[in-house]
């Protein structure tokens, strides 16, 4: 009897993180046929940012992947997104997006597949960022923070970078 309790009281815990309805939405992983639902991200504090290879914001790469590091093991996810929403500022090719992704900034965070961040034609999960903030991305490196109950609980224009005070602190409130 004990140990069945035990097994009841670990799966609850391990459950209680139910899917939101913003992070019910499916992505492809950057270069791949592979589809990956963002339900795997429950239970955790995860920061989506649309990203650009080609600018002036492009740096942020670097502070994306430190902030990364420095937290992932407390449950930070960072997920990027490549557009070229804002002046076609991102390789067409995938393969070179991830490239360069990997040889300048050194990311291992999650990229997933480039996708239209605003207006009609803005991928479903953007669209649910978008409501859930009345803030749709004004340019590239947008960023917005979703806590461990897959809510969104704030949004971060572009100059904003990474590690920032402001975007530091609310992680870490968070996490």
């Amino acid at each position: 009897m004990k140990h069945s309790l035990l097994i009841l009281a670990f799966f609850f815990t391990a459950n209680s993180f139910a899917c939101s309805d913003l992070l019910d939405s499916s992505l492809r992983v950057l270069d791949s046929d592979n589809e990956q639902s963002l339900c795997e991200y429950t239970g955790n504090v995860v920061l989506v940012v649309n990203v650009a290879s080609k600018c002036g914001y492009t740096p942020q790469y670097a502070g994306l992947q430190r902030l990364y590091s420095k937290y992932k093991d407390e449950g930070l996810v960072v997920i990027g997104i490549p557009s070229r929403d804002f002046f076609k500022q991102e390789f067409s090719e995938e393969s070179k997006v991830a490239e360069f992704c990997s040889t300048e900034y050194g990311v291992d965070f999650p990229m997933f597949a480039t996708a239209k961040v605003k207006g009609k034609k803005a991928h479903p999960f953007y669209k649910k960022l978008i409501a859930a903030t009345g803030q749709s991305p004004a340019w590239n490196f947008n960023k917005y923070l979703i806590d461990r109950n897959g809510e969104v609980v704030s949004h971060f224009p572009s100059e904003i970078k990474p590690e920032s005070e402001s975007l530091v602190s609310a992680i870490q409130s968070i996490l």
